[in-house]
């Protein structure tokens, strides 16, 4: 009880604010293979390799949160780096950078 009464503003918010969740289930839901992936790489054989792996399913998850493809983007990036994209300009290849550049081309 003790708990709940010291934090009574926040679990109660959602009665002024018809915006804000009851619960957090959308953002557990939306997490889940971010952290699916960071336990499976445990398993990858060396701890070298587990981080390589946690670093590419990261960008894949970030993609699929970006509604970008995940194929596609690997590609370019991959092929834009190989091209001698500049290190100064390394935020352009992140995933919602590129989802913005993606729609900004259709437009």
């Amino acid at each position: 009880i003790r708990y709940a009464l010291a934090r009574w503003d926040g679990l109660s918010r959602f009665l002024d604010d018809g915006r804000v969740e009851l619960d957090s289930n959308v953002v557990e839901r939306a997490i889940r293979p971010l952290a699916l992936t960071r336990k499976n790489a445990l398993f990858a054989g060396s701890d070298g390799g587990g981080e390589h792996w946690a670093v590419v399913a990261s960008l894949v998850e970030t993609c699929k949160l970006n509604d970008v493809d995940p194929y596609a983007y690997l590609a370019d990036v991959i092929t834009r780096i190989v091209n001698g994209h500049p290190n100064s300009a390394l935020d352009e290849l992140l995933p919602w950078a590129y989802a913005r550049r993606t729609l900004a081309d259709a437009a």
